[in-house]
């Protein structure tokens, strides 16, 4: 199914279920097909929306500009709005991993008054990352500063070995590699993330999350967002070994709840059952 969005963007996504909204909204590299194990299960109870963010997937890729606003958190979070509101949902709860929750976080800053809650997984705020940066936040996260470089460096690099690129970063962002993903799944997230148009709409993101994006997020510094906030992290992943998640976000948000799961950073690809489990009873609290 496609929507369109406005004159330029024209989003792609499945759409399913009955019930309170919910929004999911996925991460790098990936489309909607992330949340191909929970979402069976999450539309037995809810209306279930899932895109493919601009840039991604199916979705529209619109041209970049020198400040990268058209990749800007503020802009994606904007289709998601306009999107809702097309399917007659004026206040929604997000679900959103990687990227997505980056998305989700200035959901959340810019339209407060639609999001009800948000459940963000495997996520730090961008600008506390781009704050407290050491060398193993630089090792850890060096396609951050791979993917923001200038003058089409990293497309060019990519384009090279595009298929090799995406799966390294499955395989090695995964506990168990490549074995999480069902063959078909894997070749749709190839297929989606290795061509030209892809690889230089996934740098924008990058490159728009380290100019401005970091200015939104210095502009609501203490303005802390109001609606509950419920965090899912991968005990073992980076995030959980080096970060006091909880403590983190609070300095974020007013109301935080959060659990850690033994699985790589694809949570609900990775452990979909604890993770239908955790979203379930925290939304029908």
């Amino acid at each position: 199914m496609n929507i369109v969005i406005d004159k330029e963007i024209t989003l792609h996504l499945k759409y399913g279920g009955q019930g309170a909204p919910l929004l999911l909204l996925h991460g790098y590299p990936q489309t909607h097909i992330m949340w191909h194990k929970i979402a069976p299960l999450l539309v037995q109870d809810f209306t279930v929306i899932m895109p493919d963010l601009r840039g991604y997937g199916d979705s529209s890729k619109p041209s970049s500009d020198p400040e990268h606003l058209a990749y800007s958190k503020r802009a994606m979070a904007g289709d998601q709005v306009k999107l809702m509101a097309k399917l007659g949902h004026e206040r929604f709860i997000v679900i959103a991993h990687d990227r997505g929750a980056r998305v989700a976080h200035r959901l959340a800053r810019d339209f407060p008054d639609k999001v009800k809650k948000l459940i963000l997984f495997d996520m730090l705020p961008t600008l506390h990352i781009f704050e407290n940066i050491d060398k193993e936040v630089a090792r850890a996260y060096y396609h951050w500063f791979f993917l923001a470089q200038p003058d089409n460096l990293p497309e060019t690099l990519i384009k090279s070995n595009a298929h090799y690129y995406i799966q390294e970063k499955l395989k090695r962002w995964s506990k168990n590699g490549l074995s999480v993903f069902p063959t078909e799944i894997f070749n749709e997230y190839i297929r989606c993330s290795t061509t030209s148009e892809a690889i230089h709409a996934a740098c924008e993101d990058y490159r728009a999350a380290a100019s401005i994006d970091l200015i939104h997020d210095e502009e609501d510094k203490g303005n802390k967002i109001k609606c509950p906030i419920f965090l899912i992290w991968a005990k073992n992943g980076f995030i959980g070994k080096h970060y006091d998640v909880l403590k983190v976000w609070r300095e974020w948000a007013n109301s935080v709840e959060g659990k850690s799961i033994d699985c790589g950073h694809f949570i609900p690809e990775e452990a979909p059952e604890d993770t239908y489990q955790i979203i379930y009873e925290w939304l029908m609290r």
